[in-house]
């Protein structure tokens, strides 16, 4: 089911960005730090909208990286603190 939805979504963005494409054709002059050209600006607005979207992924995948990473840490630190409870209470019998 899920990937019949993945499915449906890459194809209702493919045509949104097709559309957005073909409805703004005009030409506009990009400048980026280091480069300057004329591209049209449905093309502009979807490449845009794609760098975004993939820069968002980016941070998402570092702040789940960074989780994951805090969470075996916690694991070590509770398995450490358990074994020392461990020990405490055997000594204590």
């Amino acid at each position: 089911m899920s990937r019949i939805l993945l499915i449906i979504v890459l194809f209702s963005a493919a045509l949104s960005a097709l559309f957005v494409s073909a409805m703004n054709a005009n030409a506009v002059e990009v400048e980026l730090a280091f480069a300057r050209f004329a591209a049209p600006l449905g093309l502009t607005l979807v490449i845009s909208f794609t760098i975004g979207l993939l820069a968002g992924l980016a941070w998402q995948i570092k702040w789940v990286a960074e989780l994951l990473a805090e969470r075996g840490r916690l694991r070590r630190a509770l398995r450490i603190a358990e074994s020392k409870a461990r020990k405490a209470i055997a000594a204590d019998k």
